[in-house]
């Protein structure tokens, strides 16, 4: 086999530049579609949910299917690579058509517009995602080489994230303005139009560039799973079980809130000033998120060890929940008030998704210990799945706090006022209470079920260099 060359900067760069533009799309959707067809288009709060939901449930098919169906791809250009930039083609254009729903359509053919959409891009995605994180055997060597490219890739997708969450509400509202928008309600249905298009644009171009410049070999197998084999490895797997528990519950906690607070901005903290307020609490955020995972989690990590972090993590998200409970019920309407919850919860969240990376590998290896055969990329495959069912979570149960609170957009009124106190009230234990309950489910399973600390990793990783060796001695 011929051996690979070392990765050099424009590879890297390359590969990042797509985790970017991969993750820019998928906050768009998982933030602001419930919102968009909800307070913009006016579809039912509830029916958005179950069909957001709905769609996760559809792609715990869709991914090992989408698998099967890449590696058995043979082009001259490899088995990754055209999938990558077909997927990445139809998952823009959708992305565009999702957000870029006929204003003369109501009620059911509203519903129906948003359910297909909707689907589609989920499918779309799948068809660019699973390419993406798949390549990384094809042009990478084993080792080292590889995990740093995946963490380097993973924060490369936070940036994307946190960017979305940044940028989008002030430039919805620009770009509204700009396209002639009459009334707010149009300019920003408008502006959500056309910042769709923006980042379906800058998504096409990022992975062009990714596809360009990344070189795959045509021999390197792809390993598959079906939903069977998914499932069967995480029974087999206890710790991989209690990660995937983990990554669910801190996502739902995660997405509720992004679904949650731009409500609480708009109808709730700040009416009449509500777009630079979410901007400034966003702009922090997103900040904190990308400054924990590449500059805090290091730091950090020179003091203490990952289980340590992870436990000092949790009590920061806990923090920050309670602090922001705190500030809204103190009648305070001071908004740099509310940077110190999101400095606690969106540093937290970004050491967070570090830590169950190097979690979730460290189960691959206990796998192996444990079951004598390593489902690597069973596992890893689940990953993007868990991530998807708890958007799909977070959105339904975002969606039954909108609709008992009455939180909807008034037709009649183009000036926004604050919804009723009692609604008010609602909106802020849950926009708080549920992600705290979802992290403490994650944190209790994790503490009762989760055995591989430092030592115990040491431990397996001997055991199976010894079995390695023997194997070899005994060829």
């Amino acid at each position: 086999m011929e051996e690979k060359q070392k990765l050099g900067g424009r590879e890297k760069f390359a590969y990042g530049i797509g985790a970017v533009g991969k993750d820019m799309v998928y906050m768009l959707s998982a933030s602001y579609v419930l919102y968009y067809y909800q307070d913009i288009m006016g579809v039912s709060a509830v029916a958005m949910g179950m069909i957001l939901f709905i769609a996760r449930i559809f792609d715990a098919f869709n991914d090992p299917i989408m698998g099967i169906v890449v590696a058995k791809t043979r082009t001259k250009w490899g088995k990754f690579r055209p999938w990558l930039f077909v997927g990445t083609v139809t998952n823009a254009i959708v992305l565009y058509l999702m957000f870029a729903a006929p204003p003369a359509l109501t009620g059911s053919g509203l519903v129906a517009y948003a359910a297909v959409t909707y689907i589609l891009w989920g499918v779309t995605y799948t068809m660019m995602d699973i390419p993406y994180w798949s390549v990384i055997p094809a042009f990478t060597k084993s080792g080292k080489e590889r995990e740093n490219l995946s963490a380097l890739a993973r924060s490369c997708a936070g940036v994307g994230s946190a960017l979305i969450t940044i940028i989008t509400v002030l430039s919805v509202s620009a770009l509204g303005n700009l396209a002639g928008g009459k009334t707010a309600s149009e300019a920003e249905r408008l502006g959500y139009r056309y910042f769709a298009l923006l980042i379906a644009v800058l998504f096409m171009v990022f992975i062009t560039i990714t596809c360009l410049n990344i070189k795959e070999k045509s021999s390197v197998d792809m390993q598959t799973a079906t939903v069977r084999e998914m499932f069967g490895a995480l029974f087999r797997n206890d710790q991989a079980m209690t990660m995937v528990v983990a990554i669910v519950m801190i996502n739902t906690a995660l997405y509720i809130t992004s679904n949650l607070v731009i409500y609480f901005f708009k109808y709730d903290f700040s009416p009449e000033v509500w777009q630079s307020n979410y901007t400034l609490f966003n702009t922090f955020g997103g900040a904190f998120q990308i400054l924990a995972m590449m500059v805090l989690f290091p730091l950090l990590r020179k003091f203490m060890n990952t289980l340590k972090l992870f436990y000092v993590s949790f009590s920061m998200a806990f923090a920050g929940y309670l602090v922001l409970l705190a500030i809204t019920f103190s009648g305070s309407s001071n908004v740099y008030l509310l940077l110190i919850p999101a400095f606690l919860i969106m540093s937290a969240i970004g050491m967070l998704n570090v830590i169950i990376t190097v979690f979730l590998a460290n189960t691959v290896d206990y796998g192996e210990w444990k079951n004598y055969r390593r489902d690597e990329s069973v596992i890893f495959s689940m990953q993007t799945f868990v991530v998807k069912l708890a958007s799909g979570i977070a959105a339904l149960l975002a969606s039954v706090v909108i609709a008992a609170f009455h939180i909807r957009k008034d037709e009649t009124d183009e000036v926004l006022h604050a919804i009723a106190s009692s609604d008010r009230m609602g909106l802020r234990m849950c926009m708080t209470l549920i992600p705290i309950a979802a992290l403490l489910i994650g944190l209790a399973v994790f503490k009762h079920h989760y055995i591989l600390n430092e030592e115990k990793t040491q431990e397996i990783a001997r055991e199976l260099e010894k079995r390695k060796s023997s194997m070899t001695d005994k060829k």
